[in-house]
């Protein structure tokens, strides 16, 4: 998973998480092994539900997503081979641009102190994720991870059955948009192509503004409200910047679609749904200084904002043109939503449908 230039050991990463992973809920074997078998079941049914929501099918002939129940240390196992995969592109990049290279001395230390540090980010992270479609690494699995499920269903205490399926709808429909749409996951490699093409940086110029960006958090530390970009503060080139603002609004896009269906189905399918979502939004919200802290490094508080404005973009460009007129955005690159129609729905509608947005 690494390898002598990497930036990032990602092999000690996992290993360090794994250490730090906090323990699941309590549950008996058998309950464990009944959370399971619901989990398998509920995708499975949640999607006969987001198809005829959304209209949308996975392309003819294609391979079938696994769905795979994970506990946290799996999760980890999955998300270091995926972020190696993703990011380490960008690392060679940085490397091979260097006019002069640190030794491999110098290369082994930091990586591992990278390691260590992208350890902390996955055992943070695993305790909260609830599952995910897999897009890059491994790629086209669908993973819930099933600890993380039952520990929120009990805090927030909802039905588990609906909140199972609720869940599962969210991560369905993800697994919906790549089956369905196979041009998106090469548009957004394109676009990480491009990012590394404007990329740079110098690893002394990037532990720089790494180093700001710590310093930036102390605000957090002693309790202030300011947001953060967090590592996003790390990217400055204009091009670099322009590429992010890309891929921001294709993200809020996925994100926000799923929102609106897992809220779309109604109470017929998920009897408790408007409690779920009352609920599960006062678990967003992130309590206790060091929540905040961590995800203001991380960038969670934009996470945030991406599916508010996602889930604003979707249901305001159905409420104009419908679903069919909505699903136009997955007819190619040129039809994704730029970042400034994400909370102007009527401007994509004008300029995707060539018509004014007016409401039926």
């Amino acid at each position: 998973m690494s390898s002598a230039s990497s930036m990032v050991d990602w092999d000690l990463a996992g290993r360090t998480a794994r250490r730090l992973i906090s323990p699941g809920p309590s549950t008996t074997r058998e309950e464990a092994a009944g959370v399971v078998r619901d989990l398998h079941e509920a995708a499975a049914v949640a999607v006969g539900h987001v198809e005829k929501l959304t209209g949308m099918r996975p392309v003819p002939g294609g391979a079938v997503p696994e769905v795979a129940v994970v506990d946290r240390p799996g999760w980890v196992d999955a998300n270091a081979s995926g972020m190696a995969a993703l990011l380490n592109p960008l690392v060679e990049a940085l490397t091979a641009r260097q006019q002069t290279r640190p030794g491999p001395l110098a290369t082994a230390i930091g990586s591992r102190a990278t390691g260590v540090q992208a350890g902390g980010i996955l055992a943070f992270l695993s305790s909260r994720v609830l599952g995910q479609y897999e897009v890059f690494g491994t790629g086209g699995r669908l993973l819930l991870v099933a600890p993380n499920i039952v520990a929120t269903e009990r805090k927030l205490g909802v039905d588990p059955a609906d909140f199972r399926l609720w869940v599962c709808l969210h991560e369905v429909t993800h697994q919906l948009q790549f089956t369905a749409v196979p041009w998106l996951k090469g548009h957004l490699e394109a676009e990480i192509a491009r990012f590394v093409e404007a990329t740079d940086l110098t690893p002394d110029v990037l532990r720089e503004r790494l180093q700001d960006v710590l310093r930036g958090l102390s605000d957090a530390v002693r309790g202030g409200n300011g947001e953060s970009e967090g590592l996003l503060a790390l990217v400055r080139d204009p091009e670099q910047r322009a590429v992010l603002d890309r891929v921001t609004a294709v993200m809020s896009l996925v994100e926000g679609h799923a929102e609106y269906v897992m809220d779309g189905v109604g109470p017929d399918v998920v009897p408790s749904v408007r409690t779920l979502r009352k609920r599960f939004a006062q678990r967003r919200k992130g309590r206790g200084p060091l929540d905040r802290v961590l995800r203001r490094l991380l960038g969670l508080e934009q996470k945030m904002k991406q599916y508010a404005q996602g889930r604003v973009f979707v249901g305001g460009v159905v409420d104009l043109v419908g679903m069919e007129g909505f699903n136009r955005v997955w007819d190619g690159p040129e039809n994704l939503p730029r970042i400034e129609e994400l909370t102007a729905p009527e401007r994509w509608v004008e300029r995707v449908l060539g018509r004014p947005a007016i409401p039926a």
